[in-house]
């Protein structure tokens, strides 16, 4: 992540602590008012509490940047973050009183600043311990860490494997080293890393390991065909960086959907070529905003849930949940959670059925499923009610609301090299495709297309869309 993407991150935090200051005081000032015993009620109409609310704006916009709140989720524990939130409502209460006693108002309510202080600490603490909570669910599945492959074993590579060693703050993580030489198979470059294949292997190695990122440490007229990588990259949706050697007439080759930029990457100046969502502060924030509709979305919904668990345990034996192993970002395998709608030995009986399929490629469909429970496994099929449970996929962070849909690892196997870029995204419950009005005649290259169109214009007014379209189909009842 560079910096510009890091400073989104920081700015949102910062926005989100000031409202919650701002929160703190307007719900302490009306529980002073109106909520404690009659005899606290009282509050002095002097002072002009608009002027103090800004004042503690300002002043706790300060003690935040003196108490360093804003370090890494990663690299730091829950009682480093409880420690700078008491330090930076010491420091802004300590101007806050300077700024008072400048202004000469003497009449404001202790009692009021102290439930304003208790509240303000308690819900930063909240604000902090969830986000804390939610970063550490994404590294302790890796979604969160970004999985390097570097090309290359000189000095180049060596700076940037020791500079990703040394950033405590880092979530890149080298996962392995190919060279161009196949004499150099084997010899150690930096540390404990070795070289474990030729560049020869790099569609067979993106296609069995986990790719977030590959960093080309050789000089491009070292490499025969460059070109052919660059674009394997593309298709596959993984981003480029190069530690240049500044043979820049190389880069006339632009694919149609990349972004060509140069960036500091901890310290060693890079260009890199991306055909995803390029700003990752964006993409992190969707994942906030995930997590945030998540909950909400899983609130309002659990009388459904309720009451088609009751459903399916009445119509069919078995539980009323079904999971799947599915493939998620850039590969990464979890289980998925769906209504199970089918009956307890589908996937035996859909051996018996292959001839049955109406769907192109390596996807799986017919008209009237024989195996569908009937009643309940129609109806929620249909109106795709039978995806809620992966609300819980989401606030795992293995899922967005929106995005392509998980595929199962056969399916995977089977994508052509340039299908598998849909993998460059979280998978989501709703898509282009879910809300296509003639979704189920659509073919497969169709489907994986609309899929790379969402990853090459997503932003956060195409979710928004996608959602309020999804609500639509969902009523209208259009699934299969």
């Amino acid at each position: 992540m560079n910096t510009d993407d890091n400073s989104i991150i920081i700015d949102f935090q910062k926005a989100v602590d000031i409202l919650i200051t701002s929160f703190s005081f307007i719900a302490a000032y009306f529980i002073k008012r109106n909520f404690l015993p009659e005899a606290y009620r009282e509050l002095s109409i002097g002072p002009n509490y608009y002027i103090i609310l800004l004042m503690i704006i300002i002043s706790w916009f300060i003690s935040f940047k003196l108490a360093d709140m804003y370090i890494s989720y990663q690299k730091s524990s829950l009682w480093n973050f409880f420690t700078r939130i008491l330090k930076a409502n010491f420091i802004g209460m300590l101007l806050l009183t300077i700024a008072l006693y400048i202004i000469h108002i003497t009449d404001i309510s202790r009692l009021l600043l102290g439930i304003f202080l208790i509240l303000n600490i308690l819900l930063l603490l909240l604000f902090k311990t969830a986000t804390y909570l939610f970063v550490k669910s994404l590294n302790e599945q890796g979604l969160s860490t970004i999985n390097i492959l570097i090309i290359g074993s000189g000095e180049r590579a060596r700076d940037v494997i020791q500079a990703i060693n040394n950033d405590n703050n880092s979530s890149f993580r080298i996962v392995a080293c190919l060279d161009i030489d196949p004499k150099n198979v084997g010899h150690i470059i930096f540390d404990q890393f070795k070289i474990v294949g030729t560049i020869d292997d790099l569609e067979q190695y993106l296609k069995d390991y986990i790719v977030d990122e590959i960093i080309f440490t050789v000089s491009l007229n070292e490499i025969q065909n460059p070109d052919q990588y660059f674009l394997l990259a593309k298709n596959v949706g993984v981003k480029i960086r190069m530690v240049p050697d500044w043979q820049l007439h190389y880069l006339m080759y632009q694919p149609g959907v990349s972004k060509v930029k140069f960036e500091n990457f901890l310290g060693v100046y890079a260009i890199s070529l991306q055909s995803t969502p390029h700003n990752e502060g964006m993409v992190f924030l969707k994942s906030l905003g995930d997590y945030i509709a998540g909950c909400f979305f899983l609130l309002i919904s659990l009388p459904l849930f309720l009451f088609f668990t009751l459903a399916i345990k009445t119509s069919s034996k078995g539980p009323a949940f079904y999971k799947q192993e599915r493939l998620g970002l850039n590969g990464r395998r979890f289980m998925v959670y769906k209504f199970r709608t089918m009956v307890i030995d589908a996937e035996e009986l859909q051996k018996d059925l292959m001839d049955m399929n109406e769907a192109d490629g390596p996807a799986f469909k017919i008209k009237k499923d024989p195996r569908i429970i009937p009643w309940v496994g129609t109806f929620l099929r249909k109106t795709n009610l039978d995806e809620l449970p992966q609300l819980i996929n989401v606030l795992k962070g293995e899922m967005s609301i929106v995005g392509p849909r998980p595929p199962i690892p056969t399916e995977v196997d089977e994508y052509s090299i340039w299908m598998r870029r849909r993998l460059s995204l979280k998978p989501g419950l709703t898509c282009y495709w879910q809300i296509a009005p003639n979704r189920n005649e659509l073919s497969f290259d169709d489907w994986m297309k609309l899929d790379l169109e969402y990853i090459d214009t997503w932003s956060f007014f195409t979710d928004v869309k996608i959602i309020l379209q999804t609500i639509f189909t969902v009523l209208k009842g259009s699934g299969r």
